[in-house]
């Protein structure tokens, strides 16, 4: 079952075959609990020591002098928070002593620190390391065998947002604001909007991009995919409606990645040709050269209209078809830059648009799973509330990347694994083996 080196990672070896012996009345390796073999030291194999000291040098809070907390441990406890969401902060790092311990930096008689101490810790950390440590680790993790992550040889992606509630504190509020409710007034908490990048076939969270309650989507979608790295040649990227702009597809495609978005009925898409699997050619406009076009259109008619094909834009395909639903359904309008309907068929462009409904089931695992239903981030400055943002998307990842590995082997569909599964097994086994922490041989009198 276990195909990789497990010589480089012999405490994953060392718990897989516990594992194995407790599945031994299971009716075969498939049958097995597959989440049993991938969670066991997740942060170890992708949050090494030697990878949070190099983040902690790039972004400048390795310590001058040694603490009780050292920036290295700290940032293993901001991970730990977002596996035991509801605890309190002596609590998690009481689950943690034993595997901390394993750092090799303890005195022995080192006690908890104070809740005072662990917010102290997290202060003088900053949101930086940790935002730095998911930019280094999130990349698409399915490979070409990964069931329903690729589509005519393309890693399907999905960009959309979701909103956050932090802390009712001053800070919060000046910083996130809040959300405007009907008849007047506005919600209980200030919200983060985050707009993010997910892989559809594997629920992996591979960019992020955050902003307040008064920000809109599009904007932060654009940066998403301009910022280098985040998108590449080889991705077919899909959005809702909302998220539609000129700006997202010419991101997009500057990056190299093929776009599949579904528009509203305003875009103006004149039909430059039909082709046989029922889409049409056509062209969009660049926004400001539009509107130019019209008012030039409509001030001079004695001369020819300027067409939108005319203009500096790009050009693009339509797949429009049906959707089942109260009356007579919808219809959707889907542009994409997959200009060939050889390549990729009207009927494979409908549905995998439909993937992009995955990156909500990675949304609902952060916030209902992960941070709980109702719970609202325990942060009270702007500052540590993107901290404990990127660790829940550090950890979140950490998990999907385990079991789409899992997945793969197994020849399985990640879908078929469970989430909330594997995450309480991650959790069991932090509180019982150093899960979170380096391996070395010990601790030593310093």
């Amino acid at each position: 079952m276990w195909t990789r080196p497990w010589f480089r990672f012999p405490a994953v070896f060392r718990y897989c075959r516990v594992v194995a012996e407790e599945d031994s009345g299971a009716a075969g390796p498939v049958a097995a609990s597959l989440p049993d073999r991938i969670a066991l030291g997740v942060l170890t194999r992708l949050i090494t020591r030697e990878l949070v000291d190099d983040v902690l040098a790039l972004t400048g809070r390795r310590e001058q002098r040694k603490r009780l907390l050292p920036a290295r441990v700290t940032v293993y406890f901001v991970l730990a928070l977002a596996l035991f969401y509801g605890d309190s902060y002596e609590e998690v790092m009481r689950k943690l002593v034993q595997g901390l311990s394993f750092l090799a930096i303890w005195r022995r008689e080192w006690h908890v620190p104070t809740a005072s101490a662990l917010a102290q810790a997290r202060e003088r950390l900053g949101s930086g390391p940790l935002r730095e440590l998911f930019e280094r680790v999130a990349v698409p993790c399915a490979q070409r065998s990964t069931a329903g992550a690729w589509l005519g040889g393309r890693r399907l992606m999905a960009i959309d947002g979701v909103e956050l509630e932090c802390a009712d504190t001053p800070a919060n509020a000046q910083r996130f604001g809040y959300v405007s409710a009907k008849g007047g007034g506005h919600g209980p908490f200030p919200q983060v909007l985050v707009v993010a990048l997910a892989e559809c076939g594997t629920h992996a969270v591979t960019a992020a991009e955050t902003g307040s309650a008064e920000d809109a989507e599009q904007p932060l979608a654009v940066a998403l995919a301009g910022r280098p790295g985040n998108l590449e040649p080889g991705m077919l990227v899909m959005a809702d409606r909302g998220l539609y702009s000129y700006d997202l597809v010419t991101a997009v495609t500057a990056a190299g990645a093929d776009f599949a978005v579904r528009v509203s009925a305003r875009v103006d898409l004149p039909v430059l040709g039909w082709l046989p699997d029922g889409s049409y050619r056509s062209y969009i406009a660049e926004p400001q050269a539009k509107g130019r076009a019209r008012f030039r259109n409509r001030a001079k008619p004695h001369l020819p209209p300027v067409e939108l094909t005319d203009l500096p834009g790009m050009h693009v395909r339509v797949v429009d078809y049906g959707v089942p639903g109260h009356g007579k359904g919808e219809v959707f309008t889907v542009v994409t830059s997959v200009l060939d309907h050889q390549e990729l068929p009207a009927p494979e462009i409908a549905a995998a648009y439909h993937e992009r409904w995955e990156i909500e089931l990675a949304f609902d695992e952060i916030e209902t799973h992960q941070r709980g239903p109702a719970a609202v981030l325990r942060s009270r400055t702007p500052d540590m509330v993107l901290q404990e943002l990127y660790g829940l998307l550090v950890t979140h990842y950490a998990i999907r990347k385990l079991m789409a590995e899992a997945a793969d082997q197994a020849e399985l569909d990640p879908d078929r694994l469970s989430f909330t599964r594997a995450l309480n097994i991650v959790r069991r086994q932090v509180t019982a083996q150093a899960g979170l922490s380096p391996l070395t041989t010990g601790p030593r009198d310093g």
